[in-house]
């Protein structure tokens, strides 16, 4: 008698035939839909650039998208304000930060800063234009408590319309922040080209 080998073509056939059924089922119960609050935490890159990833998808399906920046300066122009901007009808950017903190090193201009930035954003977060907002960095402003986190979260859940996303970006998110988010992705550092020397580069970093 001759042994067959089995097919490993076919047997990977039946697995994704089995595994397609199970994923269909869970799929078709997940039938809700609505405005989510996201954060986008850790000490890895990639949390501001997640983030737009989901505002130009908004912008290709012609939806509206605010992007309140609570860290970076006017005249950095980023790459994604550069962008931004190309598309009036759609994205709405307000660069309203002055640069790092040890860069300004004055907390109470620190503070008005994030204070002004966070009366805009409270703005666009409670309009009935933009479907989705970016408040990008306020974690930062967070960190520092330049502004209130009780008041971020009451705005979140009191005054954001139910079909209205919010992304909130920067490391070191307050855990009420991590509470009052549908949904929280936090970015591992593993490795870093600015430890080997390599300086923030346009369209990397900006």
């Amino acid at each position: 008698m001759t042994d067959t080998a089995p097919d490993p073509d076919a047997r990977h056939a039946e697995k994704m035939k089995v595994m397609q059924a199970s994923k269909a089922k869970i799929i078709a119960g997940k039938t809700g839909e609505k405005g989510l609050v996201a954060v986008h935490t850790g000490a890895g890159k990639g949390k501001t650039s997640a983030a737009l990833g989901m505002v130009f998808r908004h912008i290709a399906h012609g939806m509206p998208v605010a992007v309140v920046q609570f860290i970076k300066a006017p005249d950095w122009e980023t790459g994604e304000a550069i962008l931004l901007r190309r598309f009036p009808d759609l994205a709405t950017i307000e660069v309203m930060g002055e640069g790092f903190t040890w860069d300004t090193q004055d907390r109470a201009r620190d503070i008005a800063t994030a204070g002004r930035a966070w009366e805009r954003a409270r703005e666009l977060i409670a309009d009935d234009r933009h479907r989705l907002v970016l408040l990008d960095e306020i974690n930062i402003a967070l960190r520092y408590d330049y502004l209130p986190v009780d008041e971020v979260v009451r705005v979140l859940r009191e005054e954001r319309p139910d079909w209205k996303h919010v992304i909130l970006t920067g490391r070191n998110a307050k855990p009420e922040i991590i509470e009052a988010a549908d949904l929280v992705t936090e970015m591992t550092l593993v490795k870093h080209p600015f430890r080997q020397g390599i300086k923030a580069q346009k369209g990397i970093e900006f």
